[in-house]
């Protein structure tokens, strides 16, 4: 495989993003955590609170020779709603804002690229909010966050919020879903 890539997104609670990306060909990992405050090792308790200025997020590796940046965007965008600033279903606050952190120029132009794209096609109801951020420090969450709804699928959060998000990447993407 080629060399190995990061993708950083935010797009909701965690618990519910890292499941349709570690689904994924070519993902070699997805861990959860916070990205884009102003606070050095912030905890889960402290983004709670909403004054971190972080965002859950997840740090995607994978090897781009088997998915592209461009696809994981698409995915990004089909999994969650990025037309509602700091809200993703009933998880309100700063901390389930969209936004992508850019490891590169070429991230960069791709993200806002695709977000040109989609708002000029009017795929979503309302324009794009999605923050296009460069790379910032990525804080991994504590290890039960880690791989949480694998470890946790008939927990009620789980059931109700992330499971049907798994399963629209698996209806849609059939083709690019580990089996």
């Amino acid at each position: 495989m080629s060399s190995e890539q990061i993708a950083i997104f935010g797009g909701g609670c965690f618990w519910c993003t890292e499941p349709v990306f570690s689904q994924l060909k070519g993902v070699k990992s997805v861990a959860s955590g916070y990205i884009g405050g102003h606070t050095l090792n912030p905890t889960y308790k402290d983004i709670c609170n909403g004054d971190t200025g972080h965002a859950e997020a997840i740090k995607i590796t994978y090897y781009a020779s088997v998915i592209s940046f461009e696809t994981l965007l698409e995915i990004f965008f089909v999994s969650h709603d990025p037309t509602t600033p700091n809200r993703q279903g009933n998880d309100v606050g700063t901390q389930y804002r969209s936004s992508i952190f850019c490891q590169n120029d070429a991230q960069m132009l791709s993200a806002k690229k695709v977000i040109n794209e989609l708002n000029a096609a009017n795929v979503f109801n309302a324009p794009i909010v999605t923050q296009v951020n460069g790379a910032e420090t990525f804080y991994p969450a504590e290890d039960y966050h880690q791989y949480y709804y694998d470890k946790n699928p008939g927990q009620p959060y789980c059931v109700a919020v992330a499971t049907p998000k798994v399963s629209k990447i698996r209806a849609k993407y059939s083709q690019l879903i580990k089996y």
